[in-house]
């Protein structure tokens, strides 16, 4: 059986276009670095997804395909994932984004030479059906009030040791968590010392509706995104400061769209 140094985990559901999946996951595929395994797991999708990605991947022995027998969500699609995954680290990738074709072989190089860092991300550009319109950018060296105002880490552009995701037992796959699993999972691994670095170069397009009306959150999961700000600035003793922006998902939950797009422009 073919095993890995990096262990990539992917879960999709009911991807919107063939066109995204392959062009995400041949972004993966032509990686400079080879010697990795894709784990694809598909959470129950409705569509034609899965035979999409056999499709795009052919007879490539570095992917191993999963399926979920009906939908059960990104946490726990992605811990099956993990239970499968052989590699020294693991990384992510969604199924509509794109890592550029360096993008591993410059995270594993760096955990390879920096051994006090244990996660790796990197800041991202913003792209859509018309192309790139903007990039984000984040701090280098992560620290606790990094966590304040947003997540400062790229979930589907990090690579980690493996140790990073098993200190924490992977993603909690709990009401709470649906649609923040991410922002649940960085928090948790950086009370245990899990170590975080942000390299500054743009080594991924993260696929977001340049007017974000489509990424726009529904309320309950803003509700979510308050309940994991509360545990998680608990859990780094970011209390009571923390408590003005536990409150700021439920208060832009609350403002129109169209203010919000007008705030931004300014």
């Amino acid at each position: 059986m073919y095993k890995a140094t990096v262990s990539i985990i992917m879960g999709i559901y009911n991807t919107k276009k063939k066109e995204f999946l392959e062009k995400s996951l041949n972004s993966i595929l032509n990686q400079t670095y080879h010697d990795f395994e894709l784990i694809i797991c598909d959470d129950g999708s409705t569509n034609q997804c899965m035979k999409w990605a056999k499709e795009i991947c052919g007879n490539d022995e570095r992917v191993i395909f999963i399926k979920n027998e009906k939908n059960k969500g990104l946490a726990y699609t992605l811990n099956q994932c993990l239970n499968v995954a052989k590699g020294k680290y693991i990384a992510r990738m969604d199924d509509d984004d794109e890592s550029a074709l360096n993008r591993l072989e410059k995270q594993i190089n760096f955990l390879e030479s920096h051994k006090d860092v244990d996660l790796v991300s990197s800041n991202i550009n913003l792209f859509d059906d018309t192309g790139i319109y903007g990039e984000e950018r984040y701090p280098e060296y992560i620290t606790k009030e990094d966590f304040l105002f947003n997540s400062p880490i790229v979930h589907p552009a990090i690579m980690a040791r493996r140790k990073a995701f098993d200190i924490v037992g992977g993603y909690r796959n709990i009401n709470m968590t649906v649609r923040v699993e991410d922002y649940d999972l960085f928090m948790r691994m950086y009370a245990k010392k899990i170590r975080m670095y942000v390299i500054q170069e743009k080594l991924f397009n993260y696929r977001a509706d340049r007017e974000n009306t489509k990424r726009r959150k529904k309320y309950k999961y803003r509700i979510n995104e308050a309940k994991v700000r509360y545990f998680g600035f608990k859990l780094l003793d970011l209390l009571p400061k923390g408590y003005i922006y536990i409150l700021k998902p439920l208060i832009l939950g609350l403002i129109p769209i169209n203010i919000i797009r007008k705030i931004k422009r300014r």
